[in-house]
């Protein structure tokens, strides 16, 4: 059986993906490769339809261009980066490497899933060769964590509020930063997931390549679903966009200008302490419905 390599992969991947674009926009009306008696009738808009519906239109059509922006940078994310990327190799020994913090922010709903993930991601990191690192969950309801020097479940108390309002994640995030309660120092870095993410072998030796190398303090990684059992394809094929949105354009807005010119999503975003409590998560309730983007914007801003 022919065994293609990741770059191979990837062009034929820019040409199925050229290919969906050019067969839309002919089917759609948008390129024309013939013209017909009909398209050659010159048709004045605003006599046909009257100035105020013609105006209007205009609007509409200008208004589609909103969205040029990310659909350039996904399209560049998509084919200027290698999308089927071979296996990573570490930069330097993870003896080396600076703590990580593993940390799950949770309400404590599915016990037996996070005991389970906390379990699997703290077995792949020992693995990959991990020697200073902890895997941590912050849960509003204790789930019950086996003893180990290497997990750490800290339970949020009913009573905590935060200087400004925050609520939800974002509360359970601040939570972890005050300072009774943070373990770790300014230079130890903290790895944020959900509770159903699970890291690869592949993922943890990029999170040791970007911490050793220390050039950002934050960064951002791909999250893929479908990695093993379907319980429904409608909406893992929903999820499908998130993966196509990561390759695309936040991993063209991270390599080209490092900054997270669209946001970015909150989990399997590594950050050094240091930063992320200089940029907190205490932002009242305008940084609580969506935390990890009020987050980003606020980190940017600084």
């Amino acid at each position: 059986m022919l065994s293609l390599s990741s770059t191979d992969k990837h062009i034929l991947h820019c040409i199925l993906l050229l290919s969906v674009i050019v067969v839309f926009e002919c089917l759609s009306g948008g390129l024309k490769l013939w013209y017909t008696d009909a398209d050659t009738v010159p048709i004045d808009p605003f006599v046909a339809y009257g100035w105020w519906t013609a105006a209007g239109l205009y609007l509409f059509r200008v208004l589609a261009l909103l969205s040029l922006p990310q659909v350039m940078c996904n399209f560049l994310g998509l084919t200027l980066y290698d999308a089927f990327a071979s296996k990573v190799s570490l930069r330097g020994t993870p003896l080396l490497a600076p703590f990580l913090c593993v940390r799950t922010v949770t309400r404590g709903d599915y016990p037996d899933l996070i005991r389970h993930n906390v379990n699997r991601n703290l077995n792949t990191c020992l693995a990959v060769g991990l020697e200073n690192f902890i895997v941590e969950v912050v849960t509003d309801r204790a789930v019950g964590l086996p003893k180990n020097p290497r997990i750490r479940e800290v339970v949020v108390p009913a009573s905590y509020r935060t200087k400004s309002g925050a609520m939800f994640k974002a509360r359970a995030l601040q939570y972890c930063l005050e300072d009774e309660n943070n373990i770790l120092g300014d230079n130890d870095w903290v790895v944020h997931l959900d509770e159903e993410t699970i890291m690869t072998e592949n993922a943890v030796r990029g999170i040791l390549n970007f911490v050793v190398n220390n050039k950002h303090e934050f960064g951002q990684g791909l999250i893929t679903y479908a990695n093993e059992d379907v319980v429904n394809w409608w909406t893992t094929l929903a999820d499908s966009f998130r993966v196509a949105d990561d390759m695309g354009k936040l991993r063209f807005q991270f390599y080209m200008f490092h900054r997270p010119l669209f946001s970015w999503k909150g989990s399997y975003v590594v950050t050094k302490l240091s930063a992320e409590r200089s940029v907190s998560f205490d932002h009242g309730l305008d940084g609580s419905v969506a935390e990890d983007c009020y987050f980003s914007m606020i980190a940017y801003k600084n």
